[in-house]
């Protein structure tokens, strides 16, 4: 029999040998979110991705409804806010251009955002960052909040739209786009037919960019009325 190897054995670790964290958790996590969607994800699910006993998770994650909030939280966190020019329109689009290429790493954990408690100062610096250009803008306190909600609710309801898209909205292949079109014209639903070129079609990059500058748009024209 020969000696014994002494370097480090490649692969991965064996179950148990993986020295747990909550970085490493969330990764995890974020894993089982990207393949399988939120609803697959559970201590145990995570523990089986991590090769360790769901009880060890414990120790660094307060149950599934922590480690949803802290999923969440983790995709926030990620957003790199950009410095403000000054100009509100700007601002908030780069907020949202910068929310959604964070978002668009696990596009399948956006729905958190809304639906979950965010855990740590680090994960409301976004919301930090909208606030002060609405409250800059003019925004009274209890709107500038309403604001905020609003414009969450406009740029996660796209990013939802975009990872989960359905023939419904469109496609974006060239055979698809022929066969959604003519399913839309055997409706014979008359509005449907005439636009049917156009709902086939889904360019999910213009479709946000076209939210964002709509809500925008209703901010800056309400703020301007006082």
């Amino acid at each position: 029999m020969g000696p014994v190897n002494s370097t480090t054995r490649r692969g991965r670790p064996r179950k148990g040998e993986l020295r747990l964290s909550r970085n490493a958790i969330l990764a995890a996590a974020l894993e089982v979110v990207d393949a399988e969607g939120v609803a697959a994800v559970s201590m145990r699910t995570v523990a089986a991705r991590l090769e360790v006993d769901a009880k060890s998770l414990y120790h660094h994650i307060d149950g599934k409804e922590g480690l949803l909030d802290a999923i969440a939280g983790e995709v926030i966190g990620r957003i790199e806010v950009p410095e403000q020019t000054g100009e509100p329109a700007e601002d908030l689009r780069a907020i949202a251009q910068a929310f959604r290429r964070a978002a668009r790493a696990h596009p399948q954990a956006a729905s958190l955002v809304l639906t979950r408690q965010l855990p740590g100062p680090a994960s409301l610096v976004p919301a930090e960052a909208v606030l002060s250009v609405l409250r800059k803008a003019g925004a009274e306190p209890a709107e500038a909040v309403h604001l905020l909600r609003s414009l969450l609710a406009v740029v996660v309801g796209s990013l939802l739209r975009e990872a989960n898209a359905e023939p419904a909205f469109g496609v974006g292949d060239e055979d698809g786009i022929a066969d959604r079109r003519a399913d839309l014209e055997r409706t014979g639903l008359p509005s449907i037919v005439e636009l049917a070129p156009e709902l086939a079609r889904c360019d999910h990059e213009a479709e946000f960019g076209f939210a964002v500058e709509l809500a925008i748009a209703a901010v800056l024209a309400r703020l301007s009325r006082r």
